[in-house]
């Protein structure tokens, strides 16, 4: 366990996708600022993150954003402990403009340098809505790249127990939303859209894999949407899209749900936590808190703002490591298909 009585302030940036984002954070918990810069108004023009934009326009981005989250913090770079960045995964092209400017506020300031794992980050969110959070808890990681059944056994120690074995559940979200022509980003739409529909009224499969396997699979459920809407057209059938939308999230939703109380049971844990884009949905935070407060497990559920990308959870990752005198040397690289616990060279 860490030491965690010595007030640390990180300087914190994140750049894997298409957001730039800098934060000041204090002590892992407190959030002096989070400043978010989103490019979801340029990427909608094209159903998806361009990377090639992504990477432009976070070095248009990134010394504004980090100016304004010193000034909304009201310190200088004198009063940062550290400078924290995230390394991997993500675009190559994204993570490099984040991870260079940070090692060049490091050098400059003489601070220094921790790389952070993006779901990491995702997973350390839960400590800044929760003074009181803390290891050991099962958390469901669930975004447009991931869906991760993680065991946090201590701060900075993780378990993967089950994740994806084809698409993320974001990723399903947003290719069910294009089929039934619900704009980019497709997952907060068909969210929307689900409130006026009927969960009921198409039957799609629930993958479970097997009884014990905590992974999950979602190419199966987004071929069977697409197979219903293609069947639907080619026979001229009525179609609803707000019930398909409702429909194919009770399934998506079950099967996270279900997983993560398995994997509660399974551990003996009586502590659940969500993180990362996906875990923003209206219906999945509702069922999992259902679902949660039956079995008797506490459930902490972060603000939407600390779902998406930002840098504050990136800031709470890198205190743990800078109690813990872990740091980067300069020649840290990006790396974009990088593994939780995993630590590249």
């Amino acid at each position: 366990m860490f030491d965690v009585s010595k007030n640390a302030i990180i300087l914190a940036i994140e750049s894997s996708c298409d957001e730039t984002s800098a934060a000041v954070v204090e002590n892992g918990r407190k959030v002096l600022s989070n400043v978010i810069s989103s490019q979801i108004a340029i990427h909608k023009r094209y159903g998806g993150v361009v990377p090639e934009i992504a990477s432009r326009k976070h070095i248009e981005n990134i010394d504004d954003v980090i100016y304004e989250a010193l000034l909304q913090a009201e310190i200088s770079l004198s009063d940062v402990s550290a400078v924290a960045v995230t390394y991997g995964p993500g675009l190559v092209g994204a993570l490099l403009v984040g991870l260079s400017y940070a090692k060049a506020v490091a050098f400059a300031s003489n601070k220094p340098l921790i790389g952070v794992h993006h779901i990491e980050g995702h997973i350390c969110a839960n400590y800044i809505e929760n003074d009181d959070w803390k290891p050991p808890f099962i958390c469901l990681v669930v975004s447009g790249g991931h869906t991760h059944l993680v065991y946090v056994k201590d701060y900075s120690e993780y378990e993967i127990l089950g994740k994806t074995r084809d698409d993320a559940a974001g990723e399903a979200y947003d290719k069910v939303a294009r089929a039934i022509g619900l704009p980019y980003p497709g997952g907060p739409e068909i969210d929307k859209l689900s409130k006026r529909g009927n969960s009921s009224a198409i039957d799609f499969p629930r993958v479970t894999l097997d009884n014990s396997s905590l992974d999950f699979s979602f190419s199966g459920l987004k071929s069977a949407v697409l197979n219903y809407l293609n069947k639907a057209k080619m026979t001229g059938g009525k179609i609803f899209p707000e019930d398909v939308a409702a429909s194919f999230q009770q399934a998506v939703v079950d099967v996270l749900v279900m997983k993560t109380i398995l994997a509660c049971k399974k551990f003996g844990i009586k502590s659940a936590a969500m993180a990362g884009g996906v875990s923003a949905n209206s219906f999945l935070r509702k069922s999992m808190r259902e679902a949660c407060e039956k079995e008797g497990i506490t459930l902490n559920v972060v603000k939407p703002v600390l779902c998406t990308d930002n840098a504050a959870m990136i800031g709470s990752a890198a205190y743990f490591k800078y109690m813990g005198g872990s740091f980067d040397d300069w020649d840290l690289n990006a790396y974009p298909s990088l593994k939780l616990g995993e630590k590249a060279f």
